[in-house]
């Protein structure tokens, strides 16, 4: 089993920046990628950046350039650097885990709220 806590969350006007957090504890072994996705109110979880084991990353369109998506393994963080943010930013964010157990098993965390205002 792995728990993730994610932080950093807050509101935040058109332009600024936030840094959000997830930290990992349990099983945190054969971890596939590591990823930040995020629900805006009435809409679909969506994707937002993920790297994978090996260091590749991938970027949804939206935030190409201004998030950055980074790790430390050995404190089991992740973390998600978001500038020139824009409201449709907004959303709760998940920290999301993916490891190889007997198959690929996800592991989510509970969220962090980030609201943008114009």
């Amino acid at each position: 089993q792995i728990r993730l806590v994610e932080s950093g969350g807050g509101l935040v006007k058109s332009g600024g920046s936030l840094k959000l957090s997830c930290a990992a504890s349990g099983d945190t072994f054969s971890i596939a990628s590591r990823g930040w996705y995020r629900q805006p109110e009435g809409k679909l979880r969506e994707l937002v950046a993920v790297v994978t084991s090996d260091g590749n990353t991938n970027y949804a369109d939206s935030v190409e350039g201004r998030f950055t998506i980074s790790t430390d393994n050995a404190k089991n963080m992740v973390y998600l650097e978001m500038s020139n943010l824009r409201p449709e930013d907004s959303g709760v964010f998940f920290c999301r885990f993916e490891a190889l157990r007997v198959g690929l098993y996800e592991y989510w965390g509970q969220g962090t709220q980030v609201t943008v205002t114009s």
